[in-house]
């Protein structure tokens, strides 16, 4: 079985970790990653030793290329085309009638919000991305959240996979740092969907007297977040980093206490399990498939999405616990179980068994 994975190129975040992830432990021999663009997806990839074919283009929208990538997929005898992001199955959307390959989908957010804030160019994007769906042979869902997301636009439940994200977790408990102050941590584009006026909010509400938190990421909302920042008297306790590679976040939860995440929308966020992976206990708002993460109140918290005092008060509770010392049992907690149910392994697994799946269709 030999197949093609197609990305824009120019993302970071968990789509990049997702794609970086699982094409280092799927065998060699039977995967390839095609990028757009010269960017961060394809530098990551090389960085692993995965095989990577650049077309070279770095318009977002360029069409010329249809021609060459059909071309490419044919001439490649792939059995199947696997696509992440909504410009990648645009682009295959287009020439599907051209290329033997069956074709498969990753979707790795909630479709309707891809585009959000971007007024009437934003609604074109969408419907066109809502379209390219429709045309592929298959879709693997990141959350039941967001299979329930795709058959309400229309999509066959036979079409859809829930296929869960997964990392490769150390084998042994990273050792973590001695530091004097309770450190909270979020990773996450600098964007409105990832909820972190609320979390500043919340933040600056809570009774933390010696509590500092690190805001990881870039966006178009940096200088709004940052006058936030002076608005609620957090200069001495708010620090932004800018974007950081993987391993600097690495080295930021070695002495980090609590994980959160503040989104309005999310797939299964692989921050979240790269802090389970550090044994960091998380508060996270009620979106995606949270609750497969954190079943109960023993491994984190899940607070409503917008609301500032929930927020508020699972951080006054954490606070709590790291201050009597019991938050590290919910870290641990959340490893073991996070361990077991969100490997690589595990994620390739259930990718292999939906390639056969669909192939067989």
């Amino acid at each position: 079985m030999k197949v093609l994975h197609i990305n824009a190129g120019l993302e970071n975040g968990g789509g990049l970790s997702h794609i970086i992830g699982l094409l280092s432990h799927l065998p060699e021999d039977d995967v390839e990653l095609l990028t757009f663009a010269d960017g961060p997806v394809a530098k990551a990839a090389k960085d692993k030793g995965i095989k990577v074919k650049i077309l070279g283009k770095n318009s977002r929208y360029d069409f010329s290329l249809l021609k060459v990538l059909a071309k490419y997929i044919n001439d490649g005898n792939f059995d199947l085309v696997h696509t992440h992001g909504a410009r990648a199955n645009l682009f295959i959307s287009l020439i599907k009638r051209k290329i033997k390959a069956r074709w498969i989908i990753t979707v790795h957010s909630d479709p309707r919000l891809d585009f959000m804030n971007r007024g009437m160019l934003g609604r074109i994007f969408t419907n066109l991305n809502v379209k390219s769906l429709k045309k592929s042979d298959g879709i693997f869902a990141v959350t039941n959240n967001f299979k329930e997301i795709l058959l309400a636009l229309g999509l066959p439940d036979s079409k859809i996979k829930v296929i869960y994200n997964g990392i490769a977790f150390s084998k042994k408990a990273p050792q973590l740092q001695e530091h004097k102050n309770f450190e909270i941590v979020i990773v996450g584009r600098l964007h409105p969907i990832k909820g972190h006026a609320v979390l500043l909010e919340a933040f600056q509400a809570a009774n933390m007297t010696s509590a500092h938190l690190t805001i990881i990421g870039d966006g178009e909302l940096k200088s709004e977040l940052q006058a936030d920042v002076k608005k609620l008297g957090l200069d001495n306790q708010v620090l932004f980093t800018g974007l950081l590679t993987q391993d600097e976040i690495n080295l930021r939860y070695l002495k980090t206490d609590l994980a959160v995440l503040s989104s309005f929308s999310e797939s299964f966020p692989l921050v979240l399990l790269e802090a389970a992976n550090f044994a960091i206990p998380v508060i996270a708002t009620d979106v995606g498939d949270m609750r497969q993460l954190i079943p109960n109140s023993s491994y984190g918290w899940i607070v409503p999405t917008h609301n500032v005092k929930a927020m508020s008060l699972a951080l006054e509770e954490a606070y709590g616990k790291w201050q009597s010392g019991d938050l590290k049992k919910t870290g641990f907690a959340l490893e073991t179980h996070a361990k077991k149910y969100f490997s690589i392994d595990r994620l390739c697994k259930t990718t292999m068994d939906g390639y056969r799946y669909f192939l067989s269709k």
